[in-house]
């Protein structure tokens, strides 16, 4: 069992910055692979990064390749997600989630992830 707990959301101007946090409980941490999903109102939860349980492989969604970076500390149980030059459509809630333990694949497909944080709201204004 793994709980996970969300923080660092906030409002920020465009091409700002932000760091997401995201701690985890419960034994195994280093042993899931973790995963950053968002959703807009009125829109579907989408896939924003991924990283393995060995942290040598990470994915992105393409609309946030190159100004997102997903990282994760296994001695603290904790993933980040830095955000950088924030855009008005990264508005949304943010999610953090687990999926393992030794995910053979590091996967986009929220269905296979298990544990899922309450979320963090992310305000980028114009």
């Amino acid at each position: 069992q793994v709980q996970l707990v969300e923080s660092g959301g906030g409002l920020v101007q465009a091409g700002g910055s932000l760091r997401l946090s995201c701690a985890a409980s419960g034994r195994a941490f280093s042993t899931y692979t973790m995963g950053w999903f968002r959703q807009a109102p009125g829109k579907e939860r989408e896939f924003v990064a991924a990283i393995g349980w060995s942290a040598g492989r990470t994915t992105y969604a393409d609309s946030v390749k190159g100004r997102f970076t997903i990282s994760r500390d296994n001695a603290k149980k904790t993933v980040f997600l830095q955000m950088n030059s924030l855009k008005p459509e990264d508005t949304a809630v943010y999610y953090c989630a687990a999926n393992g333990p030794y995910a053979s694949r590091v996967v986009s497909d929220a269905t296979v992830y298990e544990y899922w944080g309450l979320g963090t709201q992310v305000t980028v204004s114009s």
